[in-house]
């Protein structure tokens, strides 16, 4: 019984300094610089294996993210899919969903009430398979 009380409190330990060690992970985080923080979001795009790097670095910031959430979400996905990735509104990620589509980033498809919003090298290797 004993035993099982010390291997508690040695467990709640070592749970309240990782939880410690995550804090200071999103201090860290929080604090790089803007650059770092874009370079971080790239290379996390890249490696979904959709996108490529001459595409995240040619399309604004804002428009970025929204293409960077649509990777991580498997390269297909509604404008709300987005926002919920991104936290930002809805209204907001179907514009920039929009924008992408007539600047030729991604692909807009209707699919009975919803449409979605697919990275063409998505589609490519979608067909592949």
């Amino acid at each position: 019984m004993a035993d099982i009380e010390s291997l508690e409190k040695e467990l709640k330990a070592i749970s309240s300094k990782l939880d410690r060690i995550v804090e200071l992970l999103e201090a860290i985080r929080k604090g790089l610089p803007l650059s770092y923080r874009k370079v971080a979001e790239v290379e996390d795009a890249l490696s979904t294996g959709i996108i490529d790097a001459v595409t995240l670095l040619s399309v604004p910031d804002h428009l970025r993210r929204t293409l960077v959430a649509l990777a991580k979400l498997g390269g297909e996905a509604t404008s709300e899919d987005v926002a919920n990735a991104t936290g930002r509104a809805r209204a907001v990620e179907s514009a920039y969903l929009n924008q992408l589509a007539t600047l030729g980033y991604v692909i807009k498809e209707r699919r009975g009430r919803k449409v979605y919003f697919i990275i063409p090298q998505f589609r490519e290797e979608r067909e592949k398979m």
